[in-house]
């Protein structure tokens, strides 16, 4: 016996985070460690999960829900630390006199919509396996039209919202951090029209939105958005100035160092800090995060890695990356907005709210991946960026009887303050977050 190896699993994180709609807590961990694919994706919500058995460790998670893990070395055996940050796994190996062993790019982000396998075995162990539990089919709604389309795609985000403020916040306010883009106009206007349908007083919403020194197009946008609609008492700016924004401490809060991630954290902490101090027992905030994604708005042309056809012919490339057995991923972080989510998740969760980003959901998603986009854009670049304004103003239009005023797309760090503002605010130069970043445990 004395040359067997011990395992030992450290499991930080919080279930109570978890929002699952259709069954405990317990008897998903269940199904997660049965390592039965199909089983795992019947987990209806938003969640992070952590199966233990033996030796063998399987984890799995929505994109909304972040898993960090790291295999510390005792003399017995290993020892997996799991949690939802680099800083809590420090934390935990600091108090244990186990620091020297740590440093931040050993750690390892699980990637959402996989199960992921760890046998603790000895020394070494093995590198973890990978295995699919989200398979959404592709190019499924290829006879159907934009509008029809569109009113499937909002009428799963409607039932989800809905879903959230049955069974998850049935009291208090909410609040909607709103650009008065297309994701977030879209989230605000929906979440106004379940209210309205369950009964609930539509008072319990707000609409925060952010200006920088006074600049920035979304406040102006906001009210032109919510005007149009003559839902203006809704709207409530978050005016502050350049010196409350401090992208050094975003890089802490976020645990990472990608820039565009970085400056929208920086607006997103600001903004959140604001509603914190002016309301400290404030709860639910729900966000548009992930919408871009799943209707593949980026402007291709800024990121030289991608063609419309690498968009457009991958599954979840906006979500995923490029996938857990590419050799562009990660061994530190997982790709997409799985990685990304963090600049919108660890935010609000270190200021005490519960976020809620319901397009990030697999049920919405698997809608989103079934639009046959190329036979819809020709592979034409102009005619993506202009399709995801048809599908989600005809699918709220559908659902709310609402004629949503569609912008065109903007960045939310770039929305909450002017150029120059934005140039005194955020280095030029990657390498700078980078540095930042890696400052942390120097």
């Amino acid at each position: 016996m004395s040359n067997q190896y011990m395992a030992k699993v450290v499991d930080l994180t919080v279930p109570q985070k978890n929002i699952i709609y259709n069954m405990s807590n317990e008897e998903a961990v269940e199904l997660v460690n049965s390592g039965n694919t199909d089983a795992v994706r019947k987990i209806d919500g938003q969640f992070s999960i952590v199966a233990v058995d033996g030796k063998t460790i399987r984890m799995a998670r929505s994109i909304g829900r972040p898993i960090r893990y790291f295999i510390a070395k005792l003399k017995e055996g290993p020892c997996l630390v799991v949690a939802e940050r680099i800083d809590e796994i420090y934390r935990h190996l600091k108090k244990e006199k186990l620091e020297d062993q740590f440093y931040p790019s050993y750690t390892r982000m699980a990637p959402a919509h996989y199960i992921t396998k760890i046998e603790l075995l000895g020394c070494p162990d093995p590198n973890p396996e990978y295995e699919r539990f989200f398979i959404p089919e592709r190019n499924k709604w290829k006879n159907l039209s934009p509008a029809q389309i569109g009113e499937y795609y909002i009428g799963t985000l409607y039932k989800e919202i809905k879903k959230w403020l049955q069974f998850r916040a049935e009291k208090g306010p909410v609040g909607v951090t709103f650009s008065a883009g297309i994701d977030s106009g879209s989230v605000f206007l929906l979440t106004y029209h379940a209210l309205k349908e369950l009964g609930e007083s539509p008072s319990r919403l707000k609409a925060f939105t952010l200006s920088i020194d006074g600049g920035g197009e979304d406040l102006m946008q906001a009210r032109t958005f919510l005007k149009a609609l003559d839902l203006e008492l809704f709207l409530e700016p978050v005016e502050m100035e350049l010196s409350d924004l401090d992208w050094k401490k975003t890089v802490k809060v976020v645990e990472d160092y990608k820039s565009l991630d970085i400056q929208a954290a920086t607006m997103n902490y600001a903004l959140l800090q604001q509603v914190r101090s002016r309301y400290p027992d404030w709860k639910y905030i729900v966000d548009g995060d992930g919408g871009d994604e799943n209707l593949k708005d980026y402007p291709i042309e800024e990121n030289p890695e991608l063609t419309i056809r690498s968009v457009l012919n991958n599954l979840m490339l906006y979500q995923e990356g490029w996938g857990v057995a590419s050799i562009k991923h990660s061994l530190t972080y997982s790709g997409g907005l799985s990685r990304g989510h963090m600049r919108t998740y660890a935010p609000g969760d270190i200021l005490g709210f519960e976020g809620f980003s319901p397009y990030t959901l697999p049920n919405v998603i698997e809608i989103a991946e079934g639009i046959p986009f190329i036979e819809l854009t020709g592979w034409d670049h102009e005619k993506l960026y202009g399709l995801k304004g048809e599908i989600v103003s005809s699918g709220i239009k559908s659902i709310t009887g609402m004629d949503m005023p569609v912008y065109p797309k903007r960045r939310f760090q770039h929305g909450a303050a002017s150029a120059s503002t934005f140039g005194k605010l955020f280095p030029d130069q990657n390498i700078e977050y980078r540095k930042e970043f890696q400052s942390i445990y120097e």
